[in-house]
């Protein structure tokens, strides 16, 4: 499957790509893991979206990343969800390991804070993030904080 992918701030965004980014989302946190919350939080606005896309235009993955003093002091990346029909083929550690290589080409040698649902934390700790101990519910599922120490 040929993928291609994209890494665009809020204001670049066509309205087909935000809606479609959205949709994903939904489709995951709401649809899926029947989350109730608001998805359109205002911190968009300030965000980076990677995101991969078919050969038919169908968003296959995403993430966003904040900048410092969004969500936490540090940079952040959030809302990575991917679609069921590509789980398990390895999109979503691409879109990780791009996701970091664009924070230190964007922000330099930064820390990283991401709060991550608690069944992925081996999937986190392959890309340097570790537990800050932190262990909370968030819309009724277990999450941990977790934080990426640059150099």
């Amino acid at each position: 499957m040929a993928v291609n992918w994209y890494i665009k701030h809020f204001n670049e965004l066509s309205p087909e790509e935000l809606h479609d980014l959205v949709a994903l989302r939904i489709e995951v946190f709401v649809m899926e893991q029947n989350c109730t919350y608001q998805d359109l939080d205002g911190k968009d606005k300030y965000a980076h979206q990677i995101f991969a896309v078919d050969e038919n235009k169908k968003v296959l993955a995403t993430a966003r990343i904040l900048p410092q003093g969004i969500s936490y002091a540090e940079v952040s990346i959030g809302r990575v969800a991917s679609s069921d029909s590509v789980r398990g083929t390895g999109i979503g550690q691409q879109m990780m390991e791009r996701a970091m290589a664009f924070i230190q080409q964007h922000y330099g040698e930064v820390d990283v804070r991401i709060s991550a649902q608690e069944y992925l934390l081996n999937f986190y700790g392959k890309f340097g993030f570790q537990s800050t101990g932190k262990h909370y519910l968030e819309d009724d599922l277990p999450h941990v904080e977790m934080l990426y120490k640059s150099n």
